[in-house]
């Protein structure tokens, strides 16, 4: 992979404007050219391929990582985490699977930032269950999505309302509420040394931001999830394994391997993966069309 070193760097000294600047300054690629860049790494290990692929994505890192401010933390170093994940996403990219970088990078830059949050966020103890760790990431949007504003505790009715949302308790909303509203903390606090450090209201998120937008996308996401799994139901077990080993896999399987495990040909194994892939897609465009949701062709 290329070296981390070798990209530019968000620092506190530099301004977050002056690195977008020289981020902008990397074109976009056009699907052919990803492909083939995606193409070279993996075939070839081109290093200078993989740099183009990273270096063309830091404007989406920024953006992702631009969305996590409140938490106490420098943004230069979100970012920096964010670029993490980006780089290991282009290490892990299939090209073969149909998809853009950027749809499966973002899982990989919004993953490292969040691990990054969980792991320097010490003004409170958090707990670590997949429930809570989203209810953390979660409640901010969740509140201002039911119009709660208001500091202090939160109003019964929209504890029960976030509670249904986020599929969690009412006593854990209410107590990472508290948790997270920290008690008598000031906005003026210092964050960092007291010499550099910020204070508190300039790590908090964006106002401009479109909140709505990012829980909508958010919430879509995680649908379109629940539809790849409950479309999984429509195939018989040999194709569920044959797709999901294929399509679905970190590490895809060769056809030669399948056909072995099998006892069939290679081109029988290719054949059954797209019937698969195409009894996959009617089902999920079928369910989503239940909620009022489009599943591209």
């Amino acid at each position: 992979m290329a070296s981390y070193t070798n990209l530019p760097a968000p620092s506190p000294e530099q301004g977050l404007n002056r690195y977008m600047q020289e981020i902008r300054k990397f074109p976009l690629l056009e699907p052919e050219e990803e492909y083939m860049l995606a193409k070279r790494w993996v075939d070839h290990q081109d290093t200078g391929a993989a740099h183009q692929l990273v270096t063309s994505h830091l404007r989406l890192a920024a953006k992702i990582a631009m969305g996590y401010r409140g938490y106490g933390l420098p943004q230069a170093e979100v970012i920096s985490e964010a670029n993490v994940g980006l780089m290991q996403a282009v290490k892990r990219f299939d090209p073969e699977k149909g998809f853009r970088l950027a749809t499966y990078a973002m899982w990989w830059i919004r993953a490292s930032i969040q691990e990054y949050i969980l792991r320097s966020w010490s003004l409170v103890k958090l707990g670590t269950t997949s429930a809570q760790k989203k209810l953390f990431f979660n409640l901010r949007k969740a509140k201002a999505k039911v119009g709660a504003l208001e500091e202090g505790d939160l109003r019964p009715e929209n504890v029960a309302r976030i509670a249904t949302d986020l599929n969690v308790s009412e006593e854990e909303v209410i107590s990472m509420n508290r948790r997270l509203s920290g008690g008598d903390a000031s906005l003026n606090a210092t964050v960092g040394s007291e010499d550099g450090g910020a204070q508190w209201q300039d790590w908090l998120e964006d106002e401009d931001s479109d909140q709505a937008a990012d829980y909508a996308e958010r919430n879509e996401l995680e649908t379109r999830r629940e539809l790849l799994e409950q479309s999984m139901e429509v195939l018989n077990e040999r194709e569920r394994d044959i797709l999901v080993q294929r399509r679905l896999s970190d590490e895809p399987v060769t056809l030669e391997d399948l056909s072995d495990t099998y006892g069939v040909s290679r081109e029988r194994i290719r054949q059954i993966e797209v019937r698969a892939f195409e009894k996959l897609q009617n089902r999920m465009r079928d369910l989503a069309a239940g909620k009022g949701m489009m599943i591209p062709a």
